[in-house]
């Protein structure tokens, strides 16, 4: 018997998804461990051993392939504990760090109280070198090799422990990056090193700076953390071959990861879209809002025409870095956040997070703070003898406490209080969702809400019916979502190349010769891989913009439409421009000239087994039956009313059952409020759906979007 498995770190909880040979699936918790991931990850491996009847390096040796999502990189950015860093740059841009683009961000232009976050490297490890490229990739000015080691030198003596380098145009000619890598590796020999013409070789100074330099902060990070968890895994008898997730959406090797750790950054909720798209596509839809609700955060995200939505650029902690990334927008609201009471008198919940230690009161693990999965509890929406699965009893008495310190200086009662925090938190959350509907033209009535995360289900309902929102998919898998997409996502490498210029007068040799170079290089590392040749695909596309706009629009095209024996083919380059943009922005100026900034090519490896079941669990037949009765907040009611408890397994397929209702999975628990009904689906997912809605939207069977 061979297994696969997924594994998903997060802030409170560590998933893991079992796959095996047949297509039986195990979903399993652990609590993480912040101090040492790692650590979280081989107690949960030894449990799944243990649950599967067998000694660990048994275990280990029958499990074929683990994919793992990590927050290692995330974390150093939050809490400032990458490497110490140190900056090489062309004459003239020592500031660029914090000079950034010259303007406030898009999102505090107006805020004139804004203050920009410090740079990742201080003023004091940034030094300059004589040399200038020109934009064409002339030299312009000879590289100064004494300048360069004394630079270097200058670094080495303040104690970094990485160096990144970005040379003004070196998107054009890397010939001075390349010298630079070598004088480093003479004198800094046990420094990581990023150079801006292997990270990001595009236009924009800033970005590229920023990217390359978040790089290298989080190199000897991500290097050590990919070195132990291979080490430990190895040490307990895994043979097997194991891979990463990217925030791109695909996955890669750890020592591709290792090499460029900025590409994870985002690594966890990347998946929780791949796997949401391959249960829309169950139900014949092809967008929807995937929303994943954890222990820490809650993030939002969406799926359009059957595509994740992948950004050229983001940010993570305010720190610009400029690589393909899913669209995700993140805000501390989960499980574990803290309500409190402002200097205003008025109520918060968030965005600081009880985390794994000392998680909420209900924990019992010395956690005194109201958290939101204490009020759930106060609430009644979770049975204190059923979570995870009855493997932890949780404490209504201690949750109460907690949820008092909040209650007595509002002059309300402990329920009254859980139901404000629940209230809250579900506000925040819809407004969260919005960010990535509404905010980009999108109407997330017209499309299903895919909930994932342990703690999502519990509040989907009552998230849906503020935003209107009248279909919600829960995956059997829902708690584990990401983990699942683990399994499901392709291999993924992506390239840019600098290539600006009027279309009209663009050498179209030089840009087909750039695509073949990426291409080639996806090709090594696919083949690197074992990714058989009839399953390899290069999607090409091109950042394109009317001239004198600032920003540019990504558009698929064709590698034959910039093929120089047939010019003419790429005005098709400028015609799926025009339409993006016009789609985008509601209007294009089809006789205006179009100017490309950027080329770019994504490998994609698509896996044989990345199809792996996840259809429904077999379930009961005939008639439902309530397993017991609890009493839950209604909000219509304003006050705790007794409703049914389904266990999931015993819906049978297709059987509607009207809410309010609560239904238990072992690692999870769904709430369905007075507003909505649900049915289980052969898709394998619970659809909830408002009441009054379409039968046939309820079963899944919409009009198809």
């Amino acid at each position: 018997m061979g297994y696969s498995i997924g594994v998903d770190v997060g802030g409170t909880f560590t998933d893991f998804l079992l796959t095996d040979d047949t297509g039986r699936r195990r979903q399993h918790k652990t609590p993480s461990v912040p101090s040492d991931p790692a650590a979280g990850v081989l107690t949960g491996l030894s449990e799944l051993a243990a649950a599967e009847g067998m000694g660990e390096t048994e275990f280990l040796a029958s499990v074929h392939l683990i994919v793992h999502g990590t927050t290692v990189a995330t974390n150093a950015v939050l809490t400032g504990s990458g490497a110490r860093t140190g900056l090489v740059t062309t004459a003239g841009l020592r500031d660029i760090l914090e000079m950034r683009r010259g303007i406030r961000s898009r999102r505090h232009l107006y805020d004139n109280k804004y203050v920009a976050p410090e740079p990742l490297v201080p003023r004091d490890r940034r030094v300059v070198v004589q040399e200038r490229m020109t934009a064409a990739g002339e030299v312009h000015q000879e590289l100064d090799e004494e300048s360069l080691r004394s630079a270097v030198s200058d670094l080495v003596d303040s104690g970094v422990e990485a160096i990144a380098v970005c040379f003004a145009h070196s998107y054009a000619n890397p010939e001075h990056e390349l010298r630079a890598r070598e004088v480093v590796q003479a004198r800094a020999p046990g420094a990581f090193l990023s150079l801006s013409s292997e990270v990001l070789p595009q236009i924009r100074l800033y970005p590229r700076v920023s990217t390359t330099v978040m790089n290298a902060y989080l190199g000897p990070v991500v290097q050590r953390y990919m070195s132990e968890i291979v080490g430990r895994l190895a040490g307990r008898g895994f043979t097997g071959t194991l891979m990463v997730m990217q925030s791109n959406g695909g996955i890669t090797r750890p020592e591709t990861v290792a090499h460029l750790p900025a590409t994870i950054t985002l690594s966890g909720p990347a998946a929780g879209p791949v796997a949401a798209l391959e249960f829309i596509r169950r139900i014949g839809r092809r967008d929807c809002t995937v929303v994943d609700m954890g222990g820490t955060s809650y993030d939002a995200s969406l799926v359009l025409n059957g595509e994740v939505q992948v950004s050229r650029e983001g940010e993570i902690n305010r720190q610009v870095i400029a690589l393909p990334t899913t669209h995700v927008h993140t805000i501390g609201s989960g499980g574990g956040s803290i309500a409190r009471i402002d200097e205003g008198g008025l109520l918060q919940v968030g965005p600081r997070s009880a985390g794994a230690v000392p998680g909420p009161a209900a924990y019992g693990r010395g956690g005194t703070e109201p958290t939101v999965s204490d009020a759930d509890l106060v609430l009644g929406y979770l049975d204190p003898d059923y979570f995870l699965g009855g493997r932890q009893r949780l404490r209504p008495d201690l949750a109460e406490a907690a949820v008092r310190t909040v209650a007595e200086p509002l002059g309300l009662d402990v329920v009254e209080a859980a139901a404000g925090i629940y209230e809250l938190v579900n506000l925040q959350m819809a407004a969260g969702t919005k960010n990535v509907s509404v905010e980009r033209g999108h109407d997330p009535r017209s499309f299903p809400m895919v909930v994932a995360g342990g703690a999502g289900p519990v509040h989907a309902g009552m998230i849906a019916h503020e935003l209107g929102i009248p279909t919600v998919l829960i995956p059997r898998l829902s708690s584990v979502l990401c983990a699942a997409g683990m399994l499901m996502a392709d291999l993924r490498h992506d390239f840019v190349r600098g290539c600006n210029g009027r279309l009209s007068e663009l050498d179209l040799g030089t840009a087909a010769a750039l695509v073949a170079e990426m291409r080639a290089e996806g090709e090594k590392l696919l083949a690197q891989e074992g990714i058989a040749q009839d399953r390899r695909e290069h999607v090409v596309s091109a950042d394109v913009r009317y001239p004198g706009q600032h920003h540019e629009v990504t558009v698929t095209i064709d590698a034959t439409d910039l093929d120089p024996a047939v010019p003419e083919r790429a005005l098709r380059v400028a015609e799926a421009f025009h339409d993006r943009h016009r789609s985008l922005y509601g209007f294009a100026e089809p006789d205006q000239e179009v100017e490309l900034m950027s080329l770019r090519v994504s490998a994609v490896g698509h896996r044989q087994d990345n199809g792996t079941s996840m259809g429904g669990d077999p379930v009961a037949a005939g008639t439902p039956s309530p397993k017991g009765n609890r009493e839950a907040y209604l909000r219509s009611a304003g006050r705790k009313v007794v409703v049914p408890v389904y266990e999931g397994a015993d819906l049978p397929l297709g059987v509607l059952v009207e809410g309010p209702v609560i239904v238990e999975e072992p690692t999870t628990t769904i709430f369905v409020p007075e507003y909505f009904d649900i049915v289980s689906d052969p898709s394998g997912s619970y659809v909830m759906a408002a009441k009054g809605t379409d039968r046939a939207a309820a079963d899944g069977k919409g009009d198809g979007r």
